[in-house]
């Protein structure tokens, strides 16, 4: 009897379980994803039995546990009243101090007129908008008809950063669903453009800047900043602005943007970056003289004041943020390694020209060998000429010659795949008083000061990178004098922006007829020769690199940016590339996929901060599923439900 009784008292509950099931839809209508998956997993710890039922599971049967009916856990959007478009499904709110037009007027919280009625009554802005409901679908496709309609790129970007200074999700949403559209007009090679008229277009904070005025307060200053979670900085001292040389504060531009290819690419999100300038005047005189320049108007700072202020910023941003990553960018060449050597063993921080380019490089060349039918550990048979013994060209040296050294190679046989040039023609021994370093590394004990033809037609190199910012100096005899001694030569103009690249893409295929294999610093069209084919050049952009280390970094609370770090994400970067994309010459993924590229790289970063004990916030437990605890931690610029603070 009380079996028969608790049968009876079973059958019941799962009766008016069914009959509740709308009730029950409406709750989990209302339930975070994870929350779902734990509920309908102890729903099914045994199988429920269902009498009358109308599904088509059928009358009396057991529901399996691995069968749950799709309506209970997948949601589509509405299609009538406010929410036509939007879901309805959970998600978490964000609990904000602000309220009225106080909310309109903050671009992180700002929907535009996305607010819904009861966001509106509850904030305290109901009567400030205008009475439609607009969801962010429609709102992309009013800005991206306004882009598409306007033929100047520096427009485009106006258009753009005026989004981006209202509404940072719709923002990044428009990155994220349109990158390979959108990088060229926030970043190269319309940022320089961008930064020479920033004063002129300045319009709203963003940002901190600091000056020699500064010293001794940047302690208290840094909390002026009003947030509490800073994961990235990008600073620069407007030095070498891209290939234009010195533009002093108005070199802001490059921060801004290097921070949103960190939150569209790299899902770091944007209330967790902070652009800087460290201003330190400008040796530029037309800004000098320019009355509307922003910046300091004295010449540069040097020797010790400039790298006493420095260090007073890194402490002072350390001390607020102490797991912070600092990524210094645009630094002269003179000044880039030295702050580098000084922090890089001690602090989380990385030069993005210096090992942002070599890591992006190496990955271009990897995927280039890759292209020639050649293992990876083949890099350590090239003969490898660099223009450009700056900066930029010895960091791709150096992350070159480690990746030689870590395919087995001789301290020895590497550097003798190394012939690096500047305006002086090639580094020798017989000018290492006048080399750093780093340069002198390099310098060979032959044939120095020989120009880049000479090198070209006595040493035979099988690829050339420009580094060196001078429009067009791969002449047409260099590039046909390269494509006689090889079969395939690797040719990569990587400087910026495109007025500054050593040659154009129709160019080098042209030159070499269509033999070569080619990326850029900045974009090129496809190129089609006489006879029909057709080739489609890759930009060689450190977007593929910086935003996967940074996310990487920062996820496992890493001490510092180590040189394996760096291989293994030009590794992660070049094992992307697909064969289709290596049949059409292609040395870097479509653009398309970037945000599963540096999550890729973010993995691998990861895997090497735990095997070398640097996570300090992961162990190797989290190797287990580590995919899906990155793709859990990347920002995905969606609206969210804004409630107020209670003081």
């Amino acid at each position: 009897m009380i079996s028969s009784a608790a049968s009876l008292l079973r059958r019941g509950a799962a009766r008016r379980a069914v009959q509740s099931t709308g009730a029950v839809s409406a709750t989990s209508a209302t339930k975070k994803a994870s929350v779902q998956h734990s509920f309908f997993r102890s729903m099914n710890s045994a199988s429920t039995i269902v009498e009358d039922d109308d599904s088509d599971y059928g009358f009396g049967k057991s529901v399996p546990d691995n069968k749950i009916p799709e309506e209970f856990i997948e949601e589509g959007e509405e299609t009538i009243g406010e929410w036509t478009g939007c879901t309805r499904k959970f998600l978490a709110p964000l609990s904000v101090s602000q309220s009225g037009s106080e909310i309109l007027n903050n671009p992180l919280f700002n929907k535009f007129t996305a607010f819904k009625s009861g966001e509106r009554d509850r904030l305290h802005f109901r009567g400030l908008l205008p009475p439609r409901r607009v969801n962010m679908k429609i709102q992309k496709e009013r800005v991206l008809q306004e882009i598409r309609a306007e033929p100047s790129m520096i427009r485009k970007h106006i258009i753009l950063e005026d989004v981006h200074d209202r509404n940072e999700t719709l923002y990044h949403r428009i990155l994220v669903d349109h990158m390979v559209e959108m990088a060229p007009i926030i970043y190269t090679p319309t940022v320089g453009q961008a930064c020479k008229e920033f004063a002129m277009r300045y319009r709203r904070p963003r940002g901190m800047y600091f000056c020699e005025e500064d010293r001794g307060h940047m302690a208290a200053m840094v909390y002026n900043w009003p947030e509490k979670d800073v994961h990235v900085i990008v600073v620069t001292d407007g030095s070498r602005i891209l290939g234009l040389g010195d533009l002093g504060c108005n070199g802001m531009g490059i921060p801004i943007g290097k921070l949103s290819l960190y939150c569209a690419a790299g899902g770091i999100a944007p209330h967790r970056v902070l652009p800087v300038v460290i201003d330190v005047g400008t040796d530029n005189e037309e800004l000098l003289n320019d009355k509307f320049y922003l910046g300091v108007q004295k010449p540069r700072l040097q020797g010790s004041k400039y790298y006493h202020l420095v260090d007073e910023f890194i402490q002072a941003v350390r001390h607020r943020w102490p797991n912070v990553l600092i990524q210094f960018e645009d630094f002269s060449s003179d000044k880039a390694q030295k702050l580098l050597n000084k922090y890089r063993d001690d602090i989380l921080c990385f030069n993005d020209d210096i090992q942002g380019t070599g890591a992006t490089t190496l990955a271009g060349v990897l995927g280039a060998l890759r292209a020639k039918g050649e293992l990876p550990t083949s890099l350590g048979d090239q003969r490898i000429l660099i223009a450009g013994a700056g900066s930029a060209g010895i960091g791709v040296a150096q992350v070159l010659y480690q990746a030689m050294l870590e395919h087995g190679r001789s301290e020895e046989e590497a550097k003798n795949c190394f012939f690096i040039a500047d305006e002086n023609g090639l580094l020798g021994t017989e000018r290492l008083d006048q080399l750093s370093p780093e340069q002198a590394m390099f310098a060979r004990d032959t044939d120095g000061g020989l120009s880049l033809n000479e090198i070209v037609n006595k040493h035979k190199p099988t690829m050339i990178l420009g580094m060196t910012a001078v429009g067009g100096l791969f002449s047409e005899k260099l590039i046909r004098d390269m494509g006689k001694h090889c079969e395939r030569p690797i040719i990569f103009p990587l400087s910026n922006p495109t007025i500054k690249a050593e040659c154009s893409a129709e160019q080098a295929f042209e030159w070499t007829d269509g033999r070569c294999i080619f990326a850029s610093g900045s974009p090129f069209d496809p190129v089609q020769l006489k006879d029909g084919r057709t080739f489609y050049p890759t930009q060689c952009n450190n977007m593929f690199v910086f935003p996967g280390i940074g996310l990487g970094v920062t996820l496992c609370g890493a001490k510092t940016v180590t040189d394996r770090m760096l291989y293994v994400a030009a590794e992660a970067l070049a094992n992307y590339l697909t064969e289709d994309e290596l049949s059409q010459g292609k040395v870097f993924p479509d653009l398309s996929t970037i945000r599963d590229v540096s999550k890729k790289v973010a993995i691998a970063v990861i895997e090497e901060a735990i095997r070398t004990g640097q996570a300090s916030r992961l162990d190797e437990k989290a190797l287990a599923d580590l995919d899906a605890f990155v793709q859990k931690k990347m920002y995905d610029p969606v609206y969210v439900p804004l409630i107020e603070k209670k003081a």
